[in-house]
């Protein structure tokens, strides 16, 4: 090898090195080596191609390195959420959404919905004001979101003026990159929509300038005055604005039309120049939409079809055991390498005992791996012929790795065995520990940027966390001196750290991680408790039972949830490691929204049907007027409000023995103006 040859080869291979390492700063926001060794090898680069003119032509480092700018983007609240869609993968989950929507609203007939390509790419609001474009923000948490104006900006299909729109408007859609654009960047990216993700966190607008990004408009979020009835008309104002429109947008209405939208999208996709994982369905009324409101994470007039997971085959080469964060024990094959939809999988789900049990997976087989959903990688099924003949069957164990014995709870609710077996020791398991933890910092938790799973895993095996309270007591000089940790990368973790200490309660609730409490329960909780004092009485073991009997008069708490509730903080040492946390912390009190409105301060409760609208319906706008809604009859009730379908006899002899008011279904009607 001649000289000349050497130094290309090492030109070649510094520069790999310092792509990864870029990417993983620029594009990720997670270093994997320090500020030190990045700028060492990025100086010995710029040595070389100084010395070599020649290697300039192999990767000129002047294009590929990003500029350090600000640490992070400002984040900015968004006057009306950002929810993310629930999803179906089938046409028995979509006769699901369209029955529940018609239960709902309480009516029958199929109601029209406007159907619509998910492009799969970043989200992001444009806000208007007097016609001009003041500011532009990402998704983010679905409540703040990054101010990226100065990127968007750079999309020259995005409007920066608009004529005649109202005082305020903020139009939605989705930033995206083309498949032909994408061929150019491929080197760069791992697929478009993370080359999307990764432009429009560029520190530096003239870097996104570079990148061809595109955009499609969907919808709106906050604006001053109404523009249209419906959903259909609201795309074609949007186009008059010169807001790109997707081309395959249209109307429908039954389950055989949903069907044949979805198969003609699907036959479509590959020949479409952006990456579609589905189709997103939306009630094509907008008053309809605003009656049907949303839960805490998705709107009820909307849903995302997806398309068919894509499959490929495998040799299982283990079965590996995980422990998650509510106890789970969850197998996981760990398989051949495949490609999967553009993916390389290398794990996938097995579910639990009875999946392998009934499709007799075992260790060596053959077998179909599919992303269900085009995210999260299972084994379909088993190809037996291929099988070996001295294959065993795979024995599942009994015992959680921390060595303690699993059970198969029974189910409150159907009184049926769960299918999946549980370790019950709460943070007493090392497993369950460490889980719990990645489950805090994550996005809909504490949100501590910096913090991932990895991180965690680290940070764990070296003994820096074992608590959550830990997290809030970190020695970060000791952490400068580990390998991938600089200066810049410690005061960003710092901050977000001191940034996540304030935390509003249910978010809390939501945090530690107790099982069947998602954030919809986390908010019934927390409107219930209002204070972090009060819901302290949960350690106290006299308080705790009061407070359980009084957690089943709430609607939306059920016995299920009360038990769970009861579990964990029986269990002495979830109790004390709670405790540690929220004495390290700033838990600001319960924001309840709309608390001004007709029923301000009132305890309801319904019982029988009503005639213009649902239980739900019903349930939805006493909240919005202020009720806090009740499951049972007691002293605290102020209201029963009695539909004039079959009402129970029982809750109504009880309210009058109470002396609770009885409402009519007329006079609720009348106290609501409908």
């Amino acid at each position: 090898m001649t000289e000349k040859e050497k130094i290309i080869k090492l030109y070649k291979k510094k520069i790999d090195k310092f792509l990864k390492y870029n990417k993983a700063y620029f594009q990720k926001d997670d270093p994997i080596v320090s500020d030190f060794q990045f700028d060492k090898l990025k100086k010995e680069l710029l040595g070389l191609a100084k010395k070599y003119p020649h290697l300039k032509k192999i990767e000129n480092l002047e294009n590929i390195v990003g500029h350090k700018l600000s640490t992070k983007f400002s984040k900015v609240k968004h006057s009306k959420a950002m929810l993310s869609l629930g999803n179906a993968f089938n046409k028995e989950e979509m006769l699901d959404f369209q029955k529940k929507i018609k239960n709902f609203l309480n009516i029958k007939p199929d109601i029209e919905l406007s159907s619509e390509p998910k492009i799969d790419g970043i989200s992001a609001s444009l806000r208007y004001e007097k016609g001009k474009l003041v500011y532009g923000l990402s998704r983010g948490d679905g409540i703040f979101g990054e101010d990226i104006t100065e990127n968007l900006l750079t999309i020259n299909e995005i409007p920066k003026k608009i004529i005649n729109a109202p005082e305020v408007l903020e139009v939605r859609g989705e930033v995206y990159i083309g498949k032909r654009d994408f061929e150019k960047l491929k080197n760069k990216f791992a697929n478009p929509r993370n080359a999307a993700g990764g432009s429009l966190r560029q520190k530096d607008s003239r870097e996104t300038k570079k990148i061809p990004l595109k955009f499609f408009a969907y919808g709106i979020g906050e604006t001053s005055s109404e523009i249209s009835k419906n959903q259909t008309d609201l795309l074609k104002k949007l186009k008059d604005w010169y807001f790109p429109i997707n081309s395959h947008c249209k109307k429908i209405r039954t389950i055989s039309e949903i069907e044949k939208s979805h198969e003609e999208l699907e036959n479509l996709r590959s020949s479409l120049d952006y990456d579609v994982d589905g189709i997103v369905y939306k009630v094509n009324d907008l008053s309809f939409q605003n009656r049907l409101g949303s839960t805490s994470n998705s709107p009820r007039w909307a849903i995302a079809y997806k398309f068919s997971s894509v499959k490929a085959s495998s040799r299982i080469k283990d079965i590996a055991i995980q422990v998650g964060r509510t106890g789970a024990i969850t197998p996981v094959a760990k398989i051949d390498p495949v490609t999967v939809g553009g993916v390389v999988v290398s794990n996938a789900t097995l579910h639990n005992e009875d999946e392998i049990n009934r499709k007799d997976i075992r260790i060596g087989d053959t077998v179909v791996i599919q992303r269900a959903g085009d995210v999260i990688p299972q084994v379909l099924s088993v190809d037996k012929s291929k099988r070996d003949k001295n294959s065993k069957k795979f024995i599942f164990p009994d015992k959680c790795l921390c060595g303690f014995t699993t059970k198969k709870e029974i189910s409150l609710t159907t009184k049926k065995t769960d299918a999946v077996r549980r370790c019950t020791r709460g943070y007493e398991c090392d497993f369950i520990a460490k889980e719990k933890l990645k489950h805090i910092v994550s996005k809909d938790a504490f949100d501590i940027e910096g913090l991932g799973k990895k991180v965690i895993d680290n940070f764990w095996n070296i003994k820096f966390i074992r608590t959550p309270a830990d997290i809030f007591c970190l020695n970060y000089d000791k952490i400068e001196k580990m390998e991938g940790w600089g200066k810049l990368s410690i005061k960003n973790l710092k901050k977000a750290i001191n940034d996540s200490k304030k935390i509003v309660l249910d978010r809390f609730i939501y945090s530690i991680g107790i099982r069947h409490i998602g954030q919809e329960n986390a908010k019934i909780l927390g409107g219930f408790f209002q204070t972090s004092k009060k819901f302290s009485e949960l350690f106290n073991d006299k308080k705790r039972k009061d407070i359980l009997k009084n957690l089943d008069d709430l609607d939306g708490i059920g016995h299920t949830q009360v038990k769970s509730i009861e579990d964990f903080f029986s269990n002495q040492k979830n109790s004390q490691i709670i405790q540690s946390l929220m004495s390290v912390l700033i838990i600001k009190d319960f924001e309840k929204i709309n608390k001004i409105g007709k029923l301000s301060n009132k305890n309801i409760m319904f019982t029988g049907g009503f005639k213009k609208m649902s239980r739900s319906e019903a349930k939805a706008l006493a909240e919005e007027n202020g009720a806090k809604i009740l499951g049972s009859v007691s002293k605290k009730l102020n209201y029963l409000v009695v539909g004039n379908s079959k009402p129970t006899q029982k809750k109504i002899e009880k309210a009058k023995e109470l002396d609770v008011d009885l409402m009519t279904e007329e006079k609720w009607y009348d106290l609501l103006d409908r």
